[in-house]
């Protein structure tokens, strides 16, 4: 009976020891202490950018056309064609052309003819009228036959000359250095020169050098200027990034279902020539891009200590025994999470941007015995059931 008891004591002061062990582990996780949280000042880079999409198109295209209508006889290039300033491309049926070349000649010698007979009648009434052996109306009759033929030679000249160009217009030249970007017509087809001139080729300049038109929304357009650096992607090469710059801000609004935007004109390098014309391009436009520079996050000016009164443009330098002093800086850009700071602070300078409670142990607390502290539940946890919640209501 002896031994029975001394093992029931043995066992009760296991238990407690137990206890009071476990009672002290609990105090000191559950204690919990205030600590610091800073950043370390190195430099770095402060940007804010705009985002647009734009369609990548050559900085000089033209459209080569026809001034006179006819029949496509010979075409000399096709889509992609590389052709050089002054090439011919295209010729145009000449045998209606030289007929009008010829009948405006025969024009031409016919009105001079007349114009040489009328010109020697006019002299001679001329003379006779200065001497007073013909009438006035006669003199005059002369001076009208002579001014007649004198204006239907002009005319027939200037037709003439007409028809000479023309037959030069029949051969088509490329006006500038490129790559035939598109061919609208082909051999034996009929071109009418009309009110407008008919496009026959489209010819890009220089493919290694593009731009893109990119459409800004108004709500960030004020934000663009001329310089801006850009970085922009397309569909065609996911894996790779394009860089250009701002060359030009556009004033003419465009509006598409009451949408107002703003077309940008960036400047693209294409030493590749991987970027083609028409792709549709995803912009990032830096409008703000400062590197190796000084700066904070935002909540590091906004941080006071405890006790302490808040001053504007001070931040908090940690030193290393601990201790907290205040810094005033002078402020420059800021992204909205970071601040660039011109002056008050070094590089390697440990800035206070807030505080945050750890246990004793040095692990972050856990947040349901930080509930459990508080004696509160938190409204937005699921409620637990409760007895009687499950009753089917009759």
């Amino acid at each position: 009976m002896k031994k029975a008891t001394k093992a029931i004591l043995w066992v009760a002061a296991a238990i407690l020891v137990l206890a009071i062990v476990f009672l002290a582990l609990h105090k000191r996780e559950d204690k919990q202490v205030l600590v610091y949280q800073t950043t370390t000042i190195e430099p770095t880079t402060i940007s804010s950018s705009v985002t647009a999409t734009g369609t990548v198109e050559p900085v000089k295209q033209v459209e080569v056309g026809t001034q006179v209508s006819g029949i496509i006889s010979k075409i000399y290039v096709d889509y992609n064609s590389v052709v050089k300033a002054g090439q011919l491309i295209a010729e145009l049926d000449m045998s209606v052309l030289r007929t009008e070349l010829e009948s405006s000649r025969a024009n031409l010698n016919s009105a001079k003819v007349e114009f040489d007979y009328q010109t020697k009648n006019y002299e001679r009434i001329k003379g006779l009228y200065d001497k007073g052996l013909v009438s006035a109306t006669e003199f005059e009759s002369a001076q009208y036959s002579y001014d007649k033929a004198n204006f239907a030679y002009s005319q027939a000249q200037s037709n003439y000359s007409k028809s000479q160009k023309n037959i030069g217009y029949a051969k088509i030249y490329s006006p500038i250095d490129g790559v035939v970007l598109s061919r609208a017509v082909d051999e034996g087809q009929t071109v009418a020169s009309g009110f407008s001139t008919p496009t026959l080729f489209t010819i890009a300049n220089d493919l290694t050098a593009m731009r893109v038109i990119a459409n800004v929304d108004e709500a960030d357009i004020g934000a663009v200027k001329d310089g801006q650096r850009v970085e922009f992607q397309v569909d065609a090469y996911p894996e790779d990034t394009f860089h250009g710059t701002v060359t030009q801000v556009r004033l003419q609004a465009t509006t598409t279902s009451n949408v107002v935007t703003y077309q940008v004109v960036i400047d693209a390098p294409n030493p590749d020539t991987k970027l083609m014309p028409g792709l549709t391009a995803n912009i990032t436009i830096f409008t703000l891009d400062k590197s190796g520079v000084m700066a904070v996050p935002v909540r590091a000016l906004r941080f006071t200590p405890e006790g302490e009164k808040y001053q504007e443009n001070t931040v908090w330098r940690q030193l290393k025994d601990g201790t907290l002093e205040p810094v005033h800086v002078t402020t420059g850009v800021s992204d909205g999470v970071q601040t660039e700071i011109l002056e008050g602070i070094e590089v390697g300078d440990r800035i206070v941007t807030g505080t945050k409670l750890v246990s004793a142990s040095g692990k972050a607390p856990d947040p349901k015995k930080m509930q459990q502290q508080s004696g509160g539940n938190n409204p937005f946890m699921p409620r637990p059931p409760q007895q009687g919640d499950n009753k089917r209501t009759e």
